[in-house]
């Protein structure tokens, strides 16, 4: 039995059901589990509520990685919680646990995660990993950085970047099979 792949999604704790930003993270987290890819993700609400959910309703394994922020519980749709006592070792784990990567809308806490996946590709610090990002938010930053990378004469991290559901799983799932 082959292994099943985990994707790690990052993304904004605010949008609420009925929002177009968490019925997009809902209908992602269903499709990949659909496709038999488990879910990571910060655990708590917002885009990371919506796409435990997705996940959760089709039956795949969904893990939260939470820490001490806000009082705040897990959301009902984690499976399995990895709790931490500060952010950077919640990023860590995050990053550690992913076999691939999404990157959704979200505000510094997003950013930060994005950064970190991109630095730790750059500096060999992790292997390249399939990293898709929501195209409509961070297409400037992701061409910005690869520009920076030519520059200084590092190879350009490949991120598809998407705002299509079915365009990113299609993605995850040839990665997967042409890099078995």
């Amino acid at each position: 039995m082959t292994e099943r792949k985990i994707i790690t999604i990052f993304g904004s704790s605010f949008p609420k059901p009925g929002d177009e930003e968490y019925e997009f993270a809902y209908q992602l987290g269903k499709e990949l589990g659909k496709a038999g890819f488990d879910i990571c993700n910060g655990g708590f609400y917002g885009t990371m509520e919506a796409t435990a959910k997705g996940a959760f309703e089709v039956g795949v394994h969904t893990i939260g990685v939470t820490f001490n922020a806000f009082n705040l519980k897990a959301n009902n749709f984690i499976k399995e919680e990895f709790h931490f006592t500060n952010l950077f070792d919640r990023i860590q784990k995050l990053i550690s646990t992913g076999d691939g990567y999404i990157v959704l809308k979200g505000g510094t806490g997003t950013l930060l995660e994005y950064s970190a996946i991109l630095e730790l590709i750059n500096k060999g610090l992790i292997k390249k990993k399939p990293i898709a990002v929501y195209k409509n938010f961070w297409s400037d930053l992701t061409y910005l950085m690869n520009q920076r990378n030519a520059f200084e004469g590092r190879e350009e991290i490949k991120v598809l970047l998407s705002d299509n559901v079915q365009e990113i799983v299609s993605y995850f799932k040839k990665y997967f099979e042409e890099n078995k």
